[in-house]
């Protein structure tokens, strides 16, 4: 059976099976679970991987709601589709609900889909069919602890869809360090003897009127946000702890760590100043930039024309937001690729009315499409050692800047 052939299965096996991944798509939707709590979540598709004949392992990599299912041989490449299946809190009547509003349930469902259709044609390649279970991407962001470990140390090239506001192969994101910064001081009563006091609230507003003033001389991709979390219990007392949060953003993590350092270094100053006792930490893991391969975004999207999507954005696309699938693509080939819903007016992600479409028929339209398309460019990659190759050496001159 050639190429194209197994292409037509393929699509036949997705039609046959749809309804399947839409249950699995309904039921990740009607039980949020939040980052790093998704017990139910990772169960249940582990469970779905066990009926297909994969080996599943749960807990992975020390992680309790993080799995891998696999299925095949060693013989060919090793190709891995991540899936995500953490809500969003905030949501319902009174705002104390998890809800699906990022859209990871059709995430989940897209990646076991993907799976189970390349299981139905394992005879006619060689090689490895791997779901790899991703879970907090939207706080802790548990790749980077995968990556760590070594969960992709053996995988040759990874996939994985999310729904969007434009059909997107060339999809952006900026590395991401989170840290923490507290300042310990010294009580005193305000008003009677504010001398033997050591204000900590001081020396955070310090801190950030320094990120304010650094703001000027940095590159404009650079992003700097913070919050202050501890300030002091009543006015009439001298803070004696100061706590604030920062994310800081940039395109390229070589170019992040710089700034983190001068972020730091605005600490310091501030300590300096104040007298305060400065202690600082990453409060949740650093987050990579994405690594964008040419041959693979072909693919991707060649792949996505045959299947009927075929209106793709092409202007400039400025990174605004973070991802830890971007620490995945630093380590193997990666394609991260944005799908649009079909609708009007346009929803865009974490908005609730976006809930109104991600469990409905225009999200089983683009989850099937999205489906096909991973399973076509895998489909290709199992059969073409070439283009593997050629993929492969694109990726190792992008990290190492060869």
């Amino acid at each position: 059976m050639n190429l194209e052939q197994l292409k037509k299965l393929s699509y036949e096996i997705e039609d046959k099976l749809g309804k399947e991944f839409e249950k699995v798509n309904d039921f990740i939707f009607k039980n949020p679970e939040l980052g790093g709590e998704e017990y139910i979540s990772s169960k249940y598709l582990v469970d779905k991987m066990k009926e297909y004949g994969f080996h599943t392992i749960l807990p992975y990599c020390n992680i309790d709601t993080a799995f891998r299912a696999e299925l095949g041989d060693e013989e060919g490449p090793t190709i891995a589709f991540i899936s995500e299946y953490d809500a969003l809190p905030g949501y319902g009547e009174n705002k104390d609900e998890a809800a699906h509003a990022c859209g990871h349930n059709w995430i989940a469902a897209t990646t076991l889909g993907a799976c189970v259709v390349l299981s139905k044609l394992k005879e006619n390649f060689k090689g490895k069919i791997v779901l790899i279970g991703t879970p907090a991407e939207e706080t802790i962001g548990y790749k980077y602890d995968l990556v760590k470990s070594g969960a992709f140390d053996d995988i040759d090239v990874a996939f994985q869809m999310h729904v969007e506001s434009c059909n997107n192969v060339n999809c952006k994101s900026l590395a991401m360090d989170s840290i923490e910064f507290e300042f310990e001081g010294l009580a005193a009563h305000a008003a009677s003897h504010p001398h033997k006091g050591i204000n900590a609230l001081d020396a955070v507003n310090l801190m950030f009127a320094g990120v304010n003033a650094l703001r000027q001389h940095v590159k404009s991709d650079v992003r700097i946000h913070g919050i202050i979390t501890s300030g002091g219990q009543a006015a009439n007392i001298v803070p004696d702890k100061g706590v604030c949060q920062f994310y800081i953003r940039a395109s390229e993590r070589s170019y992040l760590e710089e700034v983190t350092q001068k972020v730091i270094n605005c600490a310091k100053g501030a300590e300096l100043m104040t007298g305060a006792k400065l202690t600082y930490k990453n409060f949740e893991n650093s987050y990579d930039n994405i690594v964008n391969i040419p041959k693979l975004q072909e693919l991707i999207k060649s792949n996505l024309v045959d299947v009927g999507i075929n209106d793709f954005y092409e202007g400039y696309n400025p990174p605004t937001g973070s991802t830890d699938i971007g620490n995945v693509s630093q380590v193997c080939p990666t394609m991260y690729t944005e799908i649009t819903l079909d609708v009007e007016p346009m929803v865009y992600v974490h908005e609730k009315e976006f809930l109104n479409y991600i469990n409905e028929k225009e999200a089983y339209d683009i989850l099937h499409k999205s489906i096909k398309s991973m399973v076509g460019s895998a489909l290709e990659l199992y059969c073409d050692s070439d283009l593997l190759k050629e993929i492969k050496k694109e990726f190792y001159k992008l990290v190492t800047n060869a």
